[in-house]
């Protein structure tokens, strides 16, 4: 799977994109800001996006919504140092998680992220 990294803090994306790396998936981009995710998501269209909730101009939960609304099908981890939010629930993001990211949840979300459940409208087609 191809994975966007989003985070304001250097260290931090970087070892998140370790973390992805030893989930076996391709990092295509490590970005610092919200605006930056947004225009490299359009750039590369990967399978996911890991990113951080708190980052200055502009949060990952409204970055978020900017991606699915051009993107539907865009599959969006939001990560945050603090517990989730309603902010975090509505954005449309497949799963949270805290930080320290460890490898074990970051592996689960990304296999959900992989695998997006079937809706019951795709089921009255099989």
């Amino acid at each position: 799977m191809r994975v966007l990294i989003a985070d304001d803090q250097k260290d931090v994306g970087t070892t998140l994109a370790d973390l992805v790396t030893h989930c076996n998936h391709e990092v295509v981009g490590v970005v610092g800001s919200g605006f930056e995710a947004i225009q490299a998501y359009s750039r590369h269209r990967p399978d996911a996006v890991v990113m951080d909730y708190w980052m200055s101009k502009l949060n990952g939960a409204t970055a978020c919504r900017n991606i699915l609304a051009k993107d539907p099908a865009a599959r969006i981890i939001l990560v945050s140092g603090s517990p989730p939010n309603t902010d975090m629930s509505d954005s449309g993001a497949v799963a949270v998680l805290l930080k320290p990211v460890n490898l074990h949840d970051l592996y689960a979300a990304l296999y959900t992220a992989a695998n997006p459940p079937v809706s019951n409208e795709a089921c009255a087609a099989c």
